[in-house]
């Protein structure tokens, strides 16, 4: 596959998986990909924890049941996301942009066109369309061979400094990474919690330099390396924060 086919083709996976394992060798490219990423310094802020023990993913998916039920029963979700729901194509060919809502679950059909309204919520809290909804997450989530939790290093996220989210930038790098890979191998990928809440406007981040590159270049005055990576053992982790990955750190050259 190349690289621009991953791009372009990458998706979010919205329904069930296979309930084959995910091969170990598969799991460790997707990690070493994440890993490639750019960061500040190269300081790899990133931690990842895979997670394959059935009683741990049974407990994160009640958990995801229960805050998509709370949530969807409230009203905030609804409330807080309206903007980015399109429930036909013309609408979608309009904007651009959302979430195209063509195949619905049935129980939702007969509320598209009420479901941001108090009359409408209270209707399918009455027939409880929020508990169903939540008990077909937490089957999506149950039934799901892998589960991946992505974390910073504390002493690295720091929300009030320009640093810290630089380190959020590069948790994001490392992400996307890992999800082109996904696409390569023939695999599916969807978050399980529900998105942070994010300003409403927009602000700039950061800037880029872009040029067309010469035949032959000179090393400038100021210039650095960093192919240096850590190893797997560093910063994966299986089934609990306390348990380093083995086996994986005498495979960790770029391109073997």
């Amino acid at each position: 596959m190349e690289f621009l086919d991953a791009v372009f083709g990458r998706r979010t996976t919205n329904g069930p998986f296979l309930p084959d394992p995910v091969r170990e060798d598969h799991q460790q490219l997707l990690i070493r990909a994440a890993a490639a990423a750019p960061s500040q310094f190269n300081s790899q802020p990133w931690r990842f924890v895979l997670i394959e023990d059935r009683a741990t993913i049974d407990r994160v998916a009640a958990l995801s049941g229960e805050s998509m039920t709370q949530v969807m029963g409230e009203g905030t979700f609804f409330h807080r996301y309206r903007k980015y729901f399109r429930f036909s194509r013309q609408e979608m060919d309009r904007t651009r942009s959302g979430m195209l809502f063509d195949r619905l679950p049935a129980l939702l059909r007969p509320f598209t066109g009420q479901v941001f309204t108090e009359s409408g919520q209270k209707m399918m809290n009455r027939l409880r369309v929020p508990q169903k909804l939540g008990e077909e997450n937490r089957k999506l989530v149950a039934g799901s061979p892998l589960l991946v939790g992505v974390m910073l290093e504390r002493g690295e996220y720091r929300p009030e400094a320009l640093s810290g989210f630089y380190s959020v930038f590069s948790m994001g790098a490392a992400m996307e990474n890992l999800w082109l890979t996904t696409t390569q191998l023939g695999m599916g990928i969807q978050f399980v919690s529900f998105p942070m809440e994010v300003p409403d406007d927009l602000a700039l981040m950061a800037v880029y330099r872009l040029g067309y590159l010469p035949e032959k270049t000179r090393r400038p005055a100021i210039d650095w390396s960093s192919r240096e990576r850590k190893l797997p053992s560093q910063f994966v982790f299986r089934e609990s924060c306390t348990t380093p990955q083995t086996g994986w750190d005498e495979d960790t050259r770029p391109g073997t």
